[in-house]
């Protein structure tokens, strides 16, 4: 119900991660009915195009686990994503700015790789490029099929953002906006792939295709983009309401900044409400001075320490021909967790 109240798509990865079983395999157009938080037009493409389903419920999968790698020394860590009332993405928060960026780079990067490893049908490698190569180097491989990723995946997480009951006009703006922040980190990821060919390993010639950056790369592109996010409001410009920044309304939004419309909590204390998780029980690093040393992921509570056995492969010697030989070592680290 409260996916379909907000029509946010970053509602469906939560609950497809939640409630759809790993075991689903849709090849049915009757399981589009077992993917919650759908929209009409989003359960018609799934109707029309059962494996492109597949690749994207895969891709929430792919949001979440990257988001909290990207966000594991910060006192948000994408928990909120968690949360059954997913406040912290309806009300335009610098977070909520984040996953939708980066939810669209993914539907659209594992739509790409997938036209390359062939599971999707209706697609397949993206075209060669029309540049001649330098010399020693050819095109050839499979690249990967951006622009088939980019329009089937704009379709799909669009799609909510462009209905008439998505919420406020300033909310769909700004969701729409930095979905399109997302698919450009995406396209600037698109980088040249060798493989090289020659006798004995010599390269003396590569053959080339152009491919994508994995997709924590261009997480990490998107939270610099994060951490420099320009709070914005809705105001009239010219004949129409459009987002300006807040407090710089000279110049209009750039189209590769992220953009929020509300503050942030400071996340150091569990509510519901306003979407934060806190982070009592979170690791903390007692040496570091950013942001997750003690004092800044704890908010001044404090600390317990705990101490924590290791093993490790140690003493390693390398035995002629050809294999390598280790002792198992043990040592004693002592670790932080916020109180």
């Amino acid at each position: 119900k409260t996916c379909l109240n907000t029509y946010n798509y970053v509602c469906f990865y939560s609950r497809a991660l939640s409630h759809t079983p790993t075991s689903l395999h849709i090849n049915q157009t009757q399981h589009c009915k077992l993917l919650p938080g759908l929209v009409s037009s989003q359960a018609q493409l799934c109707r029309s195009n059962l494996e492109l389903m597949q690749t994207i419920i895969a891709a929430a999968r792919e949001v979440k686990k990257t988001c909290q790698k990207t966000f594991a020394d910060m006192r948000w860590n994408c928990s909120s994503i968690d949360i059954p009332s997913l406040v912290l993405f309806q009300t335009g928060t610098r977070e909520s700015a984040f996953v939708y960026a980066l939810s669209a780079a993914a539907i659209s990067h594992t739509i790409a790789q997938a036209c390359t490893s062939g599971d999707l049908r209706l697609c397949s490698c993206g075209p060669i490029p029309g540049e001649i190569p330098e010399p020693g180097y050819r095109w050839g491989g499979c690249a990967d099929n951006l622009h088939y990723g980019l329009v089937m995946g704009s379709k799909f997480s669009d799609a909510p953002m462009k209905m008439k009951k998505a919420g406020s006009h300033a909310n769909k703006l700004m969701h729409l906006h930095n979905s399109e922040v997302g698919r450009q980190a995406l396209r600037d990821a698109l980088v040249m792939k060798c493989k090289c060919h020659g006798v004995s390993g010599s390269c003396s010639i590569r053959t080339c295709w152009r491919g994508l950056q994995d997709l924590k790369d261009i997480a990490i592109d998107l939270k610099t983009k994060y951490l420099s996010a320009t709070k914005v409001v809705h105001r009239p410009m010219g004949t129409r309401k459009q987002l300006v920044p807040k407090d710089i309304d000279i110049r209009p939004v750039r189209e590769n900044e992220l953009v929020y419309l509300q503050s942030s909590p400071d996340f150091c204390a569990k509510n519901d409400k306003l979407g934060s998780v806190g982070t009592q029980d979170r690791q903390c690093n007692k040496t570091s001075i950013g942001s997750d040393s003690c004092d800044m992921m704890c908010c001044g509570r404090g600390y317990n320490p705990y101490t924590e056995k290791l093993v490790e492969r140690c003493h390693c010697k390398y035995h002629w021909c050809c294999y390598v030989t280790c002792k198992k070592c043990e040592r004693i680290v002592e670790r932080y967790v916020c109180k």
